[in-house]
């Protein structure tokens, strides 16, 4: 069985790792508590290397 994303879900990560990443840089610039900075880095990282490394396929209609 091979594990795909359709181009929603693929997208909705991104997403996801993106406004984390950007919460990232806000707390870094604000020096803000560590473990905000490990929590929103994990997720940032975790949401870019899923859609980096798993194929985007579309759904079959059958």
């Amino acid at each position: 069985m091979t594990v795909t994303l359709t181009s929603l879900s693929a997208t909705i990560i991104f997403v996801i790792a993106c406004l984390a990443g950007f919460q990232y840089r806000r707390v870094w610039k604000a020096e803000g508590p560590k473990w905000q900075l490990w929590l929103f880095g994990l997720i940032a990282a975790a949401g870019l290397l899923i859609v980096g490394f798993t194929p985007v396929g579309a759904q079959s209609p059958i």
